[in-house]
């Protein structure tokens, strides 16, 4: 036997093996830590065999396994379930659940067979940690509410339905505007958004104004702003927190930023992500001195939005597509000092979109890396100041001017750094 067959028998063998301590260690199952090893093995084996013997050796190695797992099933069913797990719980009644791992894991060892090592080992280990997570997953789904289904439900026809059927190429103006491109930062700032929410949902309420500002900030600094604001309105007392989570949430924009980077332009992301660095450092002191003077008090947490509602999301697609065109055009007119004025405008209410579009120009050359990462840190300032501006009209005085305060100081540092930065 040469050593390319002896590989993917072996990592067979290895991902039954822990697919089966973990059905074993549950408990409650006719299939474990033996068999599901000798099924692994025998799905590369025909996977292996199947060159010779051709591909229908895999279908009926399938059709046997499928056979033995039914009369198992069936067996196990007629006798009754319940036996004691591993950490002293009882099983819940006979399901597919491991049925159907078992036929994935044939599955895995005849992939491993096609030399596809990398999808081989990727759907073992994603088959084990299913199995594992089975507590965690039912506790989830029982504290998922109707919002945040329909949350969930949005994002997945804005990603799965709307995205595929739109046509992927360029229109209008200066040859800028290509609907699957631009749908697809949809998708991704909702996403971000939505798992922040549900992240906020589940964990933020007992965590208090840290983790609340921190999500805030993933989700919709602006709309952490108002929604703190609106709180401070109705109790003065709590405005030194409000102030301290709105700094928070707007500390958080420049991590936020950075995955957007990542996602659209990780080419460009060692470039950019040292002035980042320096202005959440900046963003993150204001944040420290305002805990000083907020530390004592700890409002309830406001109820998040749902992020993922379907006009917001082309709301933002169509200020993505104003951006780019606003760029485009701005750059081929009046040059890099016309293209600050547009990222400060643009970042008055929305700093995604800028941030999208000027990543994506830099990745096709045509604006230079220097004169990106500023465009982001000017529409970053830039809303800053509107927020700050929404804080003291909706919260009144006493958080609107710690917030201002606040932000006063990270336009002079912003500005510092604009200036120094080689």
């Amino acid at each position: 036997m040469t050593s390319d067959a002896l590989q993917p028998l072996a990592l067979s063998l290895g991902l039954g093996l822990l697919v089966g301590l973990q059905r074993e260690w549950v408990g409650g199952h006719s299939i474990g830590i033996r068999t599901f090893p000798l099924i692994a093995v025998f799905g590369c084996l025909c996977g292996l065999l199947a060159e010779d013997w051709g591909d229908l050796l895999i279908a009926a190695g399938l059709l046997v396994l499928g056979a033995l797992l039914a009369i198992s099933h069936l067996v196990r069913e007629h006798h009754g379930f319940g036996s004691a797990s591993h950490d002293g719980t009882v099983d819940d009644p006979p399901g597919l659940t491991t049925e159907i791992a078992a036929v994935l894991i044939f599955a895995v060892g005849a992939v491993l067979a096609a030399g596809r090592t990398e999808l081989g080992l990727a759907a073992g280990g994603a088959v084990a940690v299913l199995l594992h997570w089975k507590r965690p997953l039912h506790h989830f789904v029982e504290r998922v509410g109707r919002t945040d289904l329909t949350a969930i439900i949005r994002w997945v026809l804005i990603a799965l339905v709307i995205l595929p059927v739109l046509p992927d190429r360029t229109y209008g103006p200066f040859d800028t505007i290509n609907p699957f491109e631009i749908w697809m930062m949809v998708v991704l700032i909702v996403g971000i958004s939505v798992v922040s929410y549900l992240a906020s949902k589940f964990i933020g309420p007992r965590k208090g104004s840290v983790l609340g500002g921190l999500l805030g900030g993933l989700i919709s600094s602006t709309a952490t702003s108002v929604s703190y604001a609106r709180r401070a309105r109705e109790s003065e007392s709590s405005a030194p927190i409000g102030a301290f989570v709105v700094l928070v949430a707007s500390t958080v924009v420049f991590v936020r930023v950075s995955i957007e980077v990542a996602v659209v332009a990780p080419e460009i992301l060692p470039r950019v992500l040292p002035q980042f660095a320096v202005m959440t450092g900046i963003m993150a002191t204001i944040a420290g001195v305002a805990w000083l003077h907020a530390r004592f008090s700890e409002p309830e947490t406001p109820e998040p939005k749902d992020p993922s509602e379907l006009r917001s999301a082309m709301v933002f697609g169509g200020l993505y597509a104003v951006v780019l065109i606003a760029v485009a055009a701005t750059e081929s007119r009046f040059g890099d000092r016309g293209l600050y004025v547009v990222a400060a405008l643009s970042g008055l209410t929305d700093m995604d979109a800028i941030t999208l579009s000027t990543a994506k120009m830099i990745t096709e050359e045509r604006i230079g890396i220097d004169t990106g990462w500023r465009m982001m840190v000017i529409g970053a300032l830039a809303n800053n100041v509107f927020k700050g501006v929404v804080v003291a009209a909706l919260g009144g005085l006493p958080i609107g001017r710690r917030v201002n305060v606040g932000f006063a100081a990270s336009l002079v540092g912003g500005a510092l750094l604009l200036w120094l930065w080689p």
